[in-house]
């Protein structure tokens, strides 16, 4: 560690999560460091996260969203903050960099014996988007850029809002404009919102957004922004939106300017590539924070992460460094969350999707378990998707979606994830219970179990994804429902017989063609396929996820997409 009494030089190039954790982690280490922060905004260490929250009121007034100002930073920590102070270049030779005045344009220099980089992200405003500069349309970026969206939403003849991207921002933005009492429509590229999130599961929360009069609309490329409202291609046709604001929320880019132009190495991912102590190819440079690449440990490939949570790490890191402490560095399983209106969501680890392109030999199973004993009045199901190694059975990650807590489970699958834990492991986790709180086998330990079944070869199983396909083909599909159930909502073509009958009319079922199982949640028709199999049944297939995973998952593409329903009613209780 430093000696308290050297008179290290730090200069931290932006002032937000990153830039002003590190800042103020050198002065914990060393008292007598000098750190100075220049930040080219008007504000620093404000929460990026809670913007969304001003527009609804949620948040009431602009300041809360403002953790620290220069003045505290200066009072408590000794820290000298500059703000509209833009660092237009490092030298690194001099060891210095160059500082604008965002004000009056003034010029200084600034020296340094260590520097750190946590210039963000900036939002992505399309260079062929026509209409990207008018006057009613809006980035979200820092509070100002906040407040200037609520001053036009605030205007009596502003009443319809156009959202273009559903990531996590876009998603939080439409949530609180319609709680503002918008009219919302949403438009997104790809076939779903929020990408850290599988597509069987995504599709709960497409419902939510349409539950709440958002109108959402998938494969929509946006190509202009006239007086006259928006205009995009989809389906293969042109339509006019009309919009008073247009909010972009289509993702962020690393802010790499300033380091490239310093002869910084910049990553395969666009994002400055640094070491696993967060220096970058210059040892008296770090960088951290949305500018970054960071390494997954999952993947074993670099990757762009703008998280909160990893940033205020990285800082910590480096600023430990800076000081001479080793912290070691493992990576990032990017845990995540939000609230979409009713539901929560969280996701941890890699999607199914991402192993796959990863080329990694992944499988998953999805339940619907409660999220606590049944008996309890604010019960809830919730949906949970835990991904899987084949045939090691290692945890890759885990998705989980619900009116309940959905976010405490995540930090368990992160906290496995972390330790390189099994579905075995998962399986001998012994937590809190409380009818209240959980059940006494928790969501996690159920998964893990199903999962098990499924790597020793005790289910075989199909997924939702899956089942459009065997419905238009006649395969032979058992619900095993009860009659009431099944005549609230079921597959077409397929035969009734309930659990409760099962063993009085299994020679209904026919032992000469595969068999396909299914039930409310998966749990019933286990336990039919346990049966069957016990009486000379072979070729039996259980449908992850069941009827209550299929209604979600075709619901929003039979109405997106005019499909012909393969239920003759969706049922989601």
């Amino acid at each position: 560690m430093a000696e308290q009494n050297e008179k290290l030089r730090v200069v931290v190039v932006g002032g937000v999560a990153g830039g002003a954790s590190a800042a103020a982690r050198v002065k914990r280490l060393n008292e007598n460091a000098d750190v100075v922060v220049f930040e080219k905004g008007s504000d620093v260490s404000f929460s990026n996260c809670g913007l969304p929250y001003y527009l609804s009121g949620t948040v009431e007034d602009s300041e809360d969203l403002i953790m620290m100002t220069p003045a505290a930073f200066r009072k408590k920590h000794d820290i000298d903050v500059r703000v509209h102070s833009e660092v237009v270049s490092i030298d690194r030779e001099k060891k210095t960099v160059t500082v604008r005045s965002t004000e009056t344009g003034e010029t200084y220099e600034q020296p340094y014996d260590k520097l750190v980089l946590s210039p963000g992200a900036n939002p992505i405003v399309p260079p062929a988007l026509k209409g990207a500069d008018r006057e009613n349309v809006f980035t979200i970026r820092n509070v100002r850029d906040i407040v200037a969206l609520k001053t036009f939403l605030d205007k009596p003849e502003t009443k319809r809002v156009f959202v273009v991207g559903g990531g996590f921002i876009g998603i939080e933005a439409a949530e609180n404009l319609q709680l503002a009492g918008k009219d919302v429509t949403l438009a997104e590229l790809s076939g779903q919102i929020l990408q850290p999130f599988d597509e069987d599961m995504v599709q709960i929360l497409h419902k939510e957004l349409d539950d709440h009069g958002v109108k959402l609309l998938l494969h929509t490329n946006v190509q202009a922004i006239t007086e006259q409202g928006v205009t995009v291609e989809r389906n293969g046709a042109q339509e006019t939106y009309s919009a008073d604001a247009v909010v972009l929320a289509i993702g962020v880019f690393p802010e790499t300017k300033l380091a490239a132009a310093a002869g910084l190495e910049i990553g395969k991912t666009g994002a400055i590539h640094v070491n696993e102590k967060y220096q970058t190819n210059d040892p008296d440079i770090y960088a951290v924070g949305d500018a970054i690449e960071v390494y997954d440990p999952q993947t074993h490939v670099w990757r762009k992460l703008a998280l909160a949570g990893p940033a205020q790490f990285e800082a910590r890191a480096a600023a430990d460094h800076i000081c001479g402490i080793t912290s070691p560095n493992h990576g990032f399983a990017g845990a995540l969350c939000l609230r979409v209106f009713g539901q929560n969501a969280a996701a941890v680890g890699i999607s199914e999707a991402l192993a796959a392109r990863s080329g990694l030999h992944a499988d998953s199973v999805l339940i619907f378990p409660g999220d606590k004993v049944g008996i309890m009045p604010d019960w809830h199901y919730m949906s949970l998707k835990l991904i899987f190694e084949r045939p090691t059975g290692l945890i890759l990650g885990a998705q989980a979606i619900g009116e309940g807590d959905v976010v405490g489970r995540m930090n368990v699958i992160a906290a496995m994830i972390r330790m390189h834990a099994t579905v075995y492991d998962l399986k001998d986790m012994t937590l809190c219970y409380s009818p209240v709180y959980s059940t006494a086998k928790d969501p996690v330990n159920q998964a893990a179990l199903v999962a098990i079944n499924v790597l020793e070869g005790q289910l075989r199983q199909v997924h939702v994804s899956e089942v459009r396909s065997l419905v238009e083909s006649g395969v032979y599909i058992v619900d095993v429902r009860e009659e009431g159930e099944y005549a609230e909502g079921h597959l077409v073509g397929s035969h009734n017989i309930p659990l409760t009958q099962l063993r009085a009319r299994m020679e209904e079922i026919p032992k000469d063609v595969p068999v396909y199982l299914h039930c409310r949640s998966s749990q019933r028709s286990y336990y039919a396929l346990c049966c069957l199999r016990g009486h000379g049944y072979h070729n039996l297939t259980n449908i992850s996820g069941s009827f209550l995973g299929i209604s979600l998952y075709e619901y929003f593409h039979d109405k997106s997409e005019g499909r012909k329903p393969i239920v003759t009613a969706y049922n989601f209780d």
